[in-house]
């Protein structure tokens, strides 16, 4: 029996879509795979596309949706294909719809095991585990090592959003002797037959590089879900902002991007043109709208005191420009927060926060950082200045955000620490000051309220503030 592995996309509720794609897989006769098996005993395995397993949330409430999804494997029976057709968990050949209570089926007199889960312990010639994983970082050799098989193995993984997680594929097959006999990319629809006696070297891109595919897909996957076309953002001259371009140049091409300058009184001359050659290197439109006047109108009459509202005011005066690009022509706003500033509550809301989606919401400082190295590994696309200048508001003159913040490096380490590997405060605190920890940890939870507002982005790791952590917004523990 020839077993053949697709990794492809779906969207979530998009049953036509979704259906269209299965059957796309299946009928292409040009495909190389599919013509050198066609006429032998053959069994096609697709990820799960039931509407719970690929985002659909409360969406399974309702009935005609339902309908829909018994609808999607009915159609797909109806073709009579000579091909058995693993979809997840349901089964179709000879034009039959079957299910299977305890996950066994036999195929070409082959006991066929299919379970969302793994259970080294099943008697069973193939071992299909289906289930959609979100990407997280860091992550994914660790669970195909946790894959111990003693019998032939296939993983199953879609493509596609759910809201903040992103199924990224990177599909994979084993052998009984728990070799690794196929690998299939993260981000691309991918079809092959599988040759169980074939063993292949794992390989693993580097995590920049995998950060860069998953954020670039994910926005192009939100665009495509939703509608939009274009994107607008602010470029501050900050590095944040200028990922942000890079990656969103990325997903939808530089002539759908639109950077919006947005100068006070207290912006470096820097700022301006940093963003101006970040603009050129990447081949986006930009736009000037001096905030200066906005806020001196303001203030006219009012006592200036040079506080946190003054700042705050700058940084809405900003939001309300690109609101208004973002209203008027269409345009998806994305926000350039990244998780450490998020940690911390250093962001304004209706402010710098204002936006409708975050690529690098879930990226410490640290890692911005090292993505932005990483794009420039063979040509300087984000300017050098910009990496190189100290990290700052520019909200205040000589303003640094090391004025409030711990050192980045410090601050991440804790913030990973404390939120990923679940280590103790006191435990932190043998490697860091204690007054320094348990500020962190104090604003990580009393800032939770700032996030709750916040907009959707996509999620890269396991407990990433958006979808991965649950912290109360009124608590008095900290």
């Amino acid at each position: 029996m020839k077993i053949t592995l697709a990794q492809i996309k779906y969207k979530t509720g998009d049953f036509e879509y979704n259906c269209s794609n299965i059957k796309k897989y299946i009928e292409s006769c040009s495909n190389k795979i599919l013509k050198q098996v066609q006429n032998d005993n053959h069994l096609i395995i697709f990820p799960q596309v039931d509407i719970e397993e690929i985002g659909g949330k409360d969406l399974i409430l309702d009935e005609n949706c339902r309908k829909a999804q018994i609808e999607l494997y009915q159609k797909i029976a109806d073709k009579n294909y000579s091909q058995s057709i693993l979809i997840g968990d349901i089964l179709i050949r000879n034009g039959n719809v079957e299910a299977s209570e305890d996950g066994y089926f036999e195929i070409d007199g082959k006991n066929i095991f299919v379970s969302d889960t793994f259970i080294n312990d099943i008697d069973c010639d193939l071992y299909v585990l289906a289930k959609n994983r979100y990407y997280a970082m860091n992550t994914y050799k660790e669970f195909v090592d946790s894959i111990d098989a003693n019998f032939s193995f296939v993983y199953v993984n879609a493509l596609g959003i759910a809201d903040a997680n992103v199924y990224a594929g990177g599909s994979f097959a084993k052998n009984s002797d728990n070799e690794i006999v196929l690998q299939m990319p993260l981000t691309e629809e991918d079809v092959d037959t599988i040759d169980f006696s074939r063993v292949i070297e794992y390989k693993e891109e580097p995590l920049e590089q995998q950060i860069i595919d998953v954020t670039s897909f994910a926005l192009k996957e939100y665009c495509e879900n939703t509608g939009l076309k274009k994107v607008v953002l602010g470029l501050s001259g900050g590095i944040d902002s200028a990922l942000t371009a890079a990656l969103a140049v990325k997903a939808i091409g530089a002539e759908n991007v639109l950077g919006v300058l947005m100068p006070s009184m207290f912006s470096s001359e820097g700022s301006v043109t940093d963003s101006l050659k970040l603009a050129e290197n990447l081949g986006i439109k930009t736009v000037t709208e001096p905030i200066t006047p906005l806020f001196d109108a303001f203030m006219t009459n009012r006592e200036r005191l040079h506080d946190l509202a003054e700042e705050n005011l700058q940084a809405r005066l900003r939001g309300l420009i690109l609101m208004f690009y973002s209203n008027r022509d269409g345009y998806l706003l994305l926000s350039t927060g990244n998780k450490s500033e998020s940690a911390m509550g250093f962001g304004t809301l209706y402010g710098d926060l204002a936006g409708g989606y975050n690529m690098i919401c879930d990226l410490t400082k640290t890692n911005v950082y090292k993505v932005s190295n990483y794009i420039n590994k063979d040509v300087e696309i984000i300017p050098q200045a910009i990496i190189d200048k100290a990290p700052s508001a520019e909200l205040h003159p000589n303003q640094k955000d090391q004025d409030r913040l711990p050192e980045y490096a410090v601050l991440d380490d804790i913030i990973e620490m404390y939120l990923e590997q679940n280590i103790s405060v006191d435990e932190i605190c043998e490697k860091y000051d204690r007054k320094i920890v348990e500020d962190v940890v104090k604003k990580i939870y009393r800032m939770q309220f700032k996030r709750h507002q916040g907009c959707l982005g996509i999620r890269l790791t396991e407990k990433a503030f958006i979808g991965g952590t649950n912290l109360p917004v009124v608590q008095r523990f900290y």
